[in-house]
């Protein structure tokens, strides 16, 4: 099974989370990173309607399906290595070590850093992150219901992408106190995100 670690970290390289702007009260209801805030809400979003719409604006399925899967996977990968990292200070990833053992590791910024964070940007954060796969799971029960089966494999790819990085970050919020450690949660968590992360890297056919 792969070995996870989670701690704290601090960049030096980069003042990307603001630790270099002297007005650190304004920011807390200020948003900061707006393209950031945009494109975490614009690719997942953009899916959902994509995926509504497609059938009243288009006959072509293959097309439909196309655009919502480079959607998903252009969400998948802003979430995990940028909005998350800009807004609220938290990333999480796989990483194989010499031995070729696989660890993942999910982090979250100093404590003092994240005092300084915007609460209008974590807000933004937290809400598109949670309610987007609740609605794709709504979709995969919508699609059996309704026999909708040509349509299945997308909303299940939709489940899969945005539920593992909800898993990852609240992984990596909740480190080491949590009773996330059980082995039947982390086993389930660890193959959702080994599966999202297959999925993204396979081309289209």
């Amino acid at each position: 099974m792969p070995r996870q670690v989670t701690h704290d970290y601090q960049d030096a390289d980069t003042p990307l989370f603001g630790e270099d702007d002297d007005n650190n009260g304004l920011r807390k209801s200020k948003i900061s990173h707006p393209l950031a805030s945009f494109f975490h809400l614009f690719f997942r979003a953009s899916a959902i309607v994509v995926y509504l719409l497609c059938d009243m604006f288009s006959s072509r399925f293959v097309v439909c399906m196309v655009t919502i899967i480079l959607l998903l996977s252009c969400d998948f990968w802003t979430v995990k290595n940028v909005s998350g990292r800009l807004l609220v200070g938290l990333r999480w990833w796989n990483q194989v070590d010499e031995n070729g053992n696989s660890h993942w590791v999910f982090e979250s910024r100093k404590t003092h850093s994240l005092n300084e964070m915007s609460s209008a940007e974590s807000r933004i954060f937290w809400l598109g992150l949670i309610v987007c796969p609740i609605l794709w799971i709504i979709f995969v029960f919508s699609t059996i219901f309704t026999l909708k089966i040509k349509w299945l494999a997308v909303v299940i790819m939709g489940l899969v992408l945005q539920w593992a990085n909800l898993y990852g970050y609240v992984r990596c919020k909740v480190g080491g106190k949590s009773d996330l450690r059980s082995m039947a949660k982390n086993y389930l968590g660890i193959q959702i995100l080994k599966e999202a992360l297959k999925k993204t890297q396979e081309p289209l056919s």
